[in-house]
C-alpha cells in the first residue's frame, strides 16, 4: 500500500514545483464548491522545504487528546523534520477515473468510486473538534435525545435532525476548515487499461466539504452505510462535547446496525461526479508524459503491482524514456 500514499504525495509536490494548485472541495460562504488550494496551504508547510518530512501510515498526534484509547494511524502525516511537529494529517484515496458506473458515459460525466474507512471518520471528528474548539456543543441539536444509540429503531426518528445538525457544523467551520482528504485521480481511456493523454490530477476535500458530502448521501429514512457514517460522526462529536473525548472503538463496534463495519461506506462515480465536476475532472492537469517527473531514480521497477494503476506504470516502460 505504500505506493498508494507515496505517489499522491509526489504528485502534490510536483504540482507545487510547477506552480500549480490542487482542486479544493470545500464550503465557501455556505455553499459547497470546487475551488483551488495551494499545496503549501494543504500541507501547512512548503512541501519541498528541507525541514519537511513525510510520515506514511503514522499518527497525527495532536488528535490524541480527543480519543479514548489508541489513535488510529492516518495515511500521511506531514511533519517538521527538525522538531517532529505535526503540520497536517491527510487521508489519501488514489482513485481511478472512470469507474464502472460511468465508463460508458460522456467524459464530463466520468466519476471515481471512493471507499472510506471507519478510521477516516475518527480523523474527521477530530479535525472538526480542532476547527470548532469549544463551539461543538452549541451546534448540536438539543432535540436529538436518543435513549439507546445501539438500537436502530431508537435512532431512526432522529436521523433527519442528525443530518441537519452536521450540515450546520459544516457551514460553521468557515475559515477554520482544513484540507482533510487527498483524492488524486488517474484517468484511462474509458474501460481500457491505457492512460488518457491528460491522466493525473489532485482533489482535496476539506473537513467541512467532506462532512457536507456525508450529509448529502445519507438516507434520512433507512440506515444505509452512508447514514450510519453520519450517525457515527454525530455520536463522536456528541461525546467530545460532553466529555472532551470519544470512544471510537465502542462507537464503531456498537453502532453497527447489523452491517459489517470493515468500511464506513463507498460512493460510486455516478455519485461523486456531482461533487467533483470541474474542467480538471474532465481534462486532468498532468499528462502521462510527465509521470517520469513523478517517479524518479528507476522507482517504477520497484513496484510489485497489485492494483490497476501500479500495473499500468510497471508495464509502461515507454513512459520513462528520455
Amino acid at each position: 500500500n505504500q505506493f498508494n500514499s507515496s505517489f499522491p504525495a509526489s504528485l502534490c509536490c510536483y504540482l507545487h514545483a510547477i506552480a500549480q494548485t490542487a482542486n479544493y472541495l470545500s464550503i465557501q460562504n455556505g455553499i459547497f464548491k470546487c475551488d483551488e488550494v495551494s499545496i503549501s496551504k494543504a500541507f501547512n508547510i512548503n512541501p519541498l522545504g528541507k525541514d519537511t518530512y513525510f510520515a506514511f501510515e503514522s499518527l497525527h498526534s495532536p488528535y490524541q487528546q480527543y480519543v479514548i484509547g489508541a489513535l488510529p494511524r492516518i495515511d500521511l502525516v506531514i511533519q517538521k523534520r527538525s522538531t517532529g511537529e505535526c503540520m497536517a494529517g491527510i487521508e489519501v484515496k488514489l482513485t481511478a477515473l472512470p469507474d464502472n458506473t460511468t465508463c460508458e458515459l460522456d467524459e464530463d460525466k466520468y466519476g471515481s468510486e471512493i471507499v472510506v474507512r471507519p478510521d477516516t471518520i475518527v480523523y474527521l471528528a477530530c479535525s472538526i473538534a480542532k476547527a470548532l474548539n469549544n463551539d461543538i456543543a452549541s451546534l448540536l441539536d438539543a432535540e436529538i435525545a436518543v435513549e439507546n444509540w445501539d438500537d436502530a429503531q431508537a435512532v431512526l426518528p432522529y436521523i433527519q435532525k442528525i443530518i441537519s445538525s452536521l450540515r450546520v457544523i459544516a457551514d460553521k467551520m468557515g475559515s477554520n476548515q482544513k484540507p482533510f482528504l487527498l483524492q488524486p485521480i488517474w484517468k484511462t481511456n474509458g474501460k481500457s487499461p491505457k492512460l488518457a493523454e491528460n491522466c493525473l490530477d489532485v482533489f482535496f476535500w476539506s473537513n467541512a466539504g467532506f462532512t457536507y458530502f456525508i450529509t448529502e448521501i445519507a438516507n434520512a429514512n433507512i440506515i444505509t452505510r452512508q447514514t450510519r457514517t453520519a450517525i457515527w460522526l454525530y455520536k463522536m462529536l456528541l461525546e467530545i462535547s460532553e466529555n472532551g473525548r470519544f470512544d471510537h472503538e465502542s462507537i464503531i463496534d456498537k453502532l453497527s446496525y447489523n452491517t459489517k463495519n470493515d468500511k464506513a461506506f463507498a460512493s460510486a462515480g455516478n455519485v461523486t461526479n456531482t461533487f467533483m465536476t470541474s474542467d480538471r475532472l474532465t481534462k486532468p492537469l498532468i499528462k502521462k508524459s510527465q509521470i517520469k517527473n513523478l517517479i524518479l531514480g528507476g522507482g517504477q521497477s520497484l513496484l510489485s503491482p497489485e492494483r490497476r494503476f501500479d500495473a499500468i506504470i510497471y508495464n509502461s516502460p515507454e513512459l520513462f524514456l528520455k
